[in-house]
């Protein structure tokens, strides 16, 4: 994965542990301090992030792993065009830049989580954005 070192993925490792002992990527992004907490009384509430819970080296790894993944390059390309895409449709979307990086931090959870519970390699997937707005363009003009 872009942005992860032998450095970057030994912290994963280590602060993670076996994965074997976490059900779902929801239950590591629990751990993580990733995942929202919800204060309700009688039906009516609000999610809040995470601060007193998880392992927030953990956390702080995710972070900086997120800051690189929607890092621009010295040439303007971004270094993981999916998540830079992601970035900048939450931040359209309404949300603050800090609440589009935790939501990259919990999409980087399911992945590791899955990357570690099946052994697998990450394969970067293609946007095919392009495609899509031409298709878009082509049925306004009919």
């Amino acid at each position: 994965m872009p942005g992860i070192d032998i450095v970057t993925a030994c912290a994963l490792v280590g602060h993670i542990g076996d994965i074997q002992r976490f059900f779902n990527g929801d239950k590591l992004a629990n751990y993580a301090g990733v995942a929202p907490l919800r204060f309700s009384s009688a039906g009516k509430g609000k999610d809040l992030q995470n601060k007193s819970q998880g392992n927030r080296k953990l956390y702080s790894t995710l972070y900086f792993l997120a800051i690189q993944q929607i890092y621009l390059t010295n040439k303007g390309e971004p270094r993981n065009p999916v998540f830079r895409a992601y970035f900048e449709r939450k931040v359209s979307e309404g949300k603050t830049k800090i609440q589009a990086l935790i939501c990259i931090m919990r999409k980087l959870i399911k992945i590791i989580y899955s990357m570690m519970k099946h052994k697998t390699a990450y394969d970067l997937p293609k946007i095919e954005e392009k495609m899509a707005s031409d298709e878009k363009c082509a049925k306004m003009l009919v």
